[in-house]
């Protein structure tokens, strides 16, 4: 079996970068953002990116680094808000956007995962979303055709893996890790924590070792809070 442990996030991407890719990308708001390989990704320099991921982070944190540096030209998102540095790009004509709506995006995902080309769904219907595509009567309902997200990558973040791929997210982190991990062509995880195989309850494993071709370890991390909310302290 392929040794899948790389020292770190410039070595595991070593390869597999280059102008033009379609990223796959883990994560919500600033939870489960896989941000130590994002970050070799804006080092590396590459450039014409295209990423499908829910949202692109927020200013300069998350895939809003790489939108810092000019590196993304195409965003497949459901969220677009938080991040000025998007609205201003995609405003001023800088950046394309394809909106998705959130259970879409992640279908998308989960389709090119299982190898299924397009499906159909009410979402959208009748809206700006459904915009060029074929729509379809079920039933007397109409549907419209979305397709399968197919990536070059998939860069994901996750709690603990063992040494063979097999993954386990931590609570909400858990979010589009999943469905992007399974749509792309490469699949590489960093983790919180690197545990020997066999060690992990099978029944509790959320990602199967299959789908991920290298792993690195990324701890130690900053929790990144998106709005912090306080009120004030009351005398004593």
């Amino acid at each position: 079996m392929a040794n899948k442990l790389y020292p770190d996030a410039t070595a595991a991407l070593d390869g597999l970068l280059r102008d033009g890719l379609l990223i796959a990308c883990g994560g919500f708001g600033l939870c489960g953002v896989p941000e130590r390989l994002l970050d070799a990704v804006r080092e590396s320099g590459v450039k014409n990116l295209t990423f499908a991921s829910n949202n692109a982070g927020i200013d300069n944190e998350g895939i809003g680094r790489l939108l810092r540096t000019r590196q993304v030209s195409k965003m497949i998102s459901s969220y677009v808000g938080e991040n000025k540095e998007f609205e201003r790009q995609y405003l001023s004509g800088e950046l394309e956007v394809e909106f998705c709506p959130q259970g879409t995006l992640a279908e998308r995902m989960r389709a090119g995962g299982a190898g299924i080309p397009g499906f159909y769904t009410k979402t959208g219907v009748g809206t700006l979303v459904a915009e060029g595509k074929e729509v379809k009567t079920f039933d007397g309902q109409d549907f419209i055709l979305e397709r399968g997200i197919f990536a070059d990558l998939a860069l994901v973040k996750a709690w603990k893996a063992d040494e063979t791929g097999n993954v386990v997210f931590r609570k909400t982190a858990r979010n589009f890790n999943v469905p992007a991990a399974t749509c792309g062509k490469v699949c590489v995880v960093e983790v919180e924590e690197i545990v020997p195989t066999g060690s992990l309850d099978p029944d509790s494993i959320h990602l199967p070792g299959v789908y991920v071709q290298r792993i690195v370890l990324g701890a130690p991390y900053d929790k990144k809070i998106e709005f912090r909310t306080t009120r004030a302290r009351e005398n004593a």
